[in-house]
């Protein structure tokens, strides 16, 4: 009890004389026990040892003077007749083992066969001499005691010994059995102990509680306190029915007047519910009666639980103002869920359309019955809205909740809504509308009288409107509807809905800014991107590009290009800028322009890339001092020069994926193009590839968004790519095209792809003419004579002259100032290509001479009379080449192009 007052009691030192009594009886029982095992523990160690000692030697002396023990040690075999008599004895004298030894300590006897005739472990010396060796040893079976003693024969000698044991266990389980008994005496002697010490103070304690007088009077007088100045009615009810105790609070709470201890219940002039439960003295939990105007939660009890007086207690806890802040946190716990469960809901994608769908659903499922989602059309395009005005057309984009024929627009229609209905009205300025009861056409029917009537007929009774504001500017609106629940909208759903729908537009103008900027993005990079292909007749071309999907990483910085060189000859690449957005779209156009600026220097594959690389380094360079920019570094490329001429095909990448050539007989092979590093890290040359391409061979290209998906590993990729290839190697470019998409292309696509295929043609034999110069000027009219049957052989002597006076000025050139030997070939393509090699690496440049200069004009001839006319270098000196368009051109070969 002293507990109560905050002062920790010990329990050696409990102030009434009956714990003290007990508390000593209680140390004194259990010192004698303690004793007592401890004293019978000693002595059952002491006995069980000499036990034994005793038992060990008497049954080895026993069993050596036994009759035939010393004859069978001297027979042929004694193990034959010893072991058997061993084990009978053991079994019989209840030790553990009798071994049977030779003079060696070789054993004849063993309980386990596989011991006999192995070496007895323990001191036999003094038994060898006549005398009896006890020793206490840790066998594998526990601690045991074992005796040896000699085996003499007729003669007094030794000829064998035998050897008892037995463990300390087995001697000791009779003391040890002796241990239940005494625990058993000690609790009686306890328990009878505390029984006598507890008949003795129970008079006392019941009395005084174990308190002093001190302690008692101050215990009064807390509890006084306490029970006057909580705010917690108590009733205290005797066993006769009749008040004992009220304090001050259940005097409020029940009305009561100051003088009614000692009436019973019936006379307290309560209510017959209130009566009913004080006089009948039930167990109450935490149950809710109405006292007047009061909610009090009730609590009673009874009194003579352990023992103590008959009656009951009754506490009373007035939950009137806590009944109503309840109901408030519990709206407002709600409508923070309503809100958090619509944010995970609401805003999933960066779409518009999807947004204002979710918005719907949500609103529909959770809040009421019927929604409608209508957005500006500027906001459905991506672009700003501009400020509402009365008659401003706005598209419905989202309906949920809505049954047959209820009256309201369906999705897809047109809304204008006009300025003179609350609905329109709240538009312009800006403002959430409460219609609470539709069925008295406030005003709100003008919109469509006849869908009014059809809303109303169907139980449609209540309308909230909130226009979707966002950033200051309203994308449109959301109605929502009540028909099923019959309690209409109120002040409390309102300001939930424009908190919902505030959050909803945020949303919405976050996907209508994503969608305007990837439209921006993808106009760019369409812009951007071949809007024709050029003619050419080297290869029959196909290709696709898709931009990423919106909602999946925006527009990327794939590209691809099909350049014509000189000599007939095509360039295709295919390139890749990591990172999506506007300034992938026009990294990939500055790359593209200085990939068509490189190749009008008409380089070989490896310089070209180390050109862009060098590019994108300076690039990245310049923009580091733009935190706001993002590096280039990743951009990635193919470079692929064909020659129609030789079928020799050029390639070179940095960083990209192997291209694929397909061969007519349906062999598809990855081309062994040596690796680069991506564009921009710099530092390491670019090794190209040199194949043959056979006539009708395919060229595939592509971006790493064709192979790479979520769904499977980029191997898996490249090769279903490869055996799609294979599969339509028949097919034209455009088909296979079709049919590479068709497999390998999710919908809708994560990243930019590009696909490229050119089924490769050869020049036909007739259609190219070369000829070896001897480095003489006598040699130049022999060109010039042949070159003219060749152009007559082909119906070009329109363009005979012009080629001789080409041909003339490039070939004395090239004999004057160049190293030998000088080879001249003629191209009939879709121009007439002039071209003069020599194994010189000086480059001629073009100038214009002075009157007085009697040289330097052939190459401003040239230029005057070729259409295009430059340089291209070997790996063994320089082609100087012409190109003359010609009146009817061949046709072109079969192009195809698709988006």
């Amino acid at each position: 009890m002293a507990g109560r007052y905050g002062r920790p009691r010990s329990v050696l030192k409990m102030r009434t004389v009956a714990g003290q009594v007990f508390l000593l009886q209680v140390a004194i029982v259990v010192l004698l026990v303690a004793a007592a095992v401890a004293a019978l523990v000693l002595q059952s160690r002491a006995d069980s040892d000499r036990e034994a000692r005793n038992r060990s030697v008497a049954v080895a002396e026993t069993f050596a003077n036994a009759p035939g023990t010393a004859a069978a040690l001297k027979g042929p075999d004694p193990t034959a007749v010893l072991q058997p008599a061993a084990e009978e004895a053991r079994k019989r004298s209840g030790v553990d083992f009798i071994v049977v030894l030779n003079t060696d300590a070789i054993r004849y006897t063993h309980p386990l066969p596989d011991r006999i005739g192995k070496k007895f472990v323990g001191n036999v010396e003094p038994a060898l001499r006549g005398g009896v060796v006890v020793e206490r040893i840790t066998g594998t079976i526990g601690p045991l005691v074992q005796a040896v003693v000699p085996v003499t024969g007729p003669d007094g000698t030794v000829v064998g010994l035998v050897s008892a044991g037995i463990t300390i266990e087995r001697v000791s389980g009779v003391v040890k059995d002796q241990f239940p008994l005494l625990f058993g005496s000690a609790a009686g002697i306890l328990v009878l102990a505390t029984g006598g010490t507890a008949l003795v103070s129970r008079r006392l304690r019941r009395q005084t509680h174990g308190l002093g007088p001190t302690e008692m009077t101050r215990m009064y007088e807390h509890h006084d306190a306490v029970l006057h100045a909580v705010r917690e009615g108590v009733v205290i009810v005797g066993g006769d029915g009749r008040l004992m105790l009220a304090n001050d609070e259940a005097r409020r709470l029940l009305g009561l007047p100051p003088d009614v201890d000692g009436r019973t219940v019936p006379e307290l002039g309560l209510d017959p519910v209130t009566t009913e439960l004080l006089d009948s003295g039930r167990i109450v939990t935490d149950e809710l009666y109405p006292v007047g105007d009061r909610l009090l939660a009730v609590n009673q009890r009874s009194t003579d639980t352990n023992g103590g007086p008959p009656g009951s207690v009754t506490t009373l806890r007035d939950t009137t103002e806590l009944r109503a802040l309840t109901g408030r946190a519990d709206m407002a716990r709600g409508r923070l869920n309503l809100l958090y469960e619509a944010g995970a809901e609401i805003g999933t994608t960066l779409d518009v359309v999807r947004t204002c769908e979710e918005l719907a659903g949500f609103a529909a499922a959770s809040f009421c019955d019927l929604a409608t989602v209508d957005v500006v059309e500027a906001v459905l395009q991506g672009e700003e809205p501009a400020a509402i005005r009365g008659g401003t057309e706005m598209r419905r984009t989202a309906l949920s909740g809505e049954r047959e024929d209820m009256g309201l627009q369906p999705v897809g229609s047109t809304l204008r809504f006009m300025p003179t209905t609350p609905t329109g009205s709240g538009l312009g300025r800006g403002e959430a509308v409460l219609e609470t009861d539709l069925g008295d056409f406030t005003g709100w029917q003008e919109q469509d009288p006849e869908s009014a009537r059809r809303l109303v007929d169907n139980g449609v009774h209540s309308k909230i409107a909130v226009p979707l504001r966002a950033r200051g500017a309203v994308l449109g609106v959301a109605m929502f509807w009540r028909s099923a629940n019959p309690a209409p909208f109120d002040e409390e759903d309102l300001s939930l809905a424009e908190e919902l729908v505030a959050r909803a537009a945020v949303s919405i103008d976050n996907a209508r800014r994503y969608s305007r900027e990837h439209a921006m993005a993808v106009t760019l990079q369409r812009s951007l991107l071949p809007h024709g292909l050029p003619e050419q007749n080297a290869l029959d071309v196909a290709y696709r590009y898709l931009p990423a999907h919106a909602g999946r990483g925006g527009v990327g910085g794939d590209w691809f290009d099909i350049i014509p060189l000189p000599g007939a000859r095509v360039a295709l690449v295919v390139g890749d800028v990591v990172g999506h957005g506007l300034h992938a779209a026009a990294t990939m156009g500055r790359l593209r322009t200085a990939v068509h600026n490189f190749s009008t220097l008409d380089l070989p594959p490896g310089e070209i890339l180390w050109h862009l690389d060098e590019l994108v380094a300076r690039i990245d360079q310049d923009e580091a001092f733009d935190p706001a920019e993002a590096a280039v570094t990743g951009a990635t490329c193919l470079y692929a020069i064909y020659d129609p001429a030789s079928g020799r095909c050029t390639m070179a990448r940095a960083g990209h994926l192997q291209p694929v050539v397909v061969q007519r007989d349906g062999t598809a092979e990855f081309a062994d193009v040596p690796g680069g590093p991506p564009l921009g890290l710099g530092g390491l040359p670019f090794e190209t590839l040199d194949v043959v391409l056979p006539e009708g061979s395919e060229l595939v290209l592509y971006t790493d968004g064709l192979v790479e998906d979520r769904r499977r590993d980029i191997d898996e990729g490249l090769e279903l790519l490869r055996r799609t290839l294979a599969d339509h190697a028949a097919d034209l470019p455009e088909v296979t095209c079709e049919a590479v998409v068709r497999t390998l292309v999710s919908d809708p696509a994560r990243d930019d792809i590009a696909l490229l295929v050119g089924r490769t043609h050869r020049l036909d034999a007739e259609d190219v003419a070369d000829w070896d110069v001897e480095s003489d000027p006598s040699a130049v009219s022999l060109v010039r004579a042949d070159v003219c049957r060749k152009l007559t052989e082909w119906g070009l002597t329109e363009e005979s002259f012009t080629t001789e006076l080409i041909l003339s000025e490039l070939v004395t050139n090239a004999i004057r100032h160049a190293a030998g030997p000088i080879r001249v070939r003629l191209i009939r393509d879709r121009s007439l290509i002039c071209e003069v090699s020599d194994r010189s690496s000086t480059s001629p440049h073009l100038r214009q001479a002075a009157t007085t200069d009697e040289g330097g004009r052939g190459l401003f001839l040239v230029a005057q009379f070729a259409d295009r006319w430059g340089t291209r270098y070997t790996d063994d000196g320089k082609v100087i080449w012409t190109e003359q368009t010609l009146a009817a051109a061949p046709p072109p070969p079969h192009v195809r192009r698709g988006v």
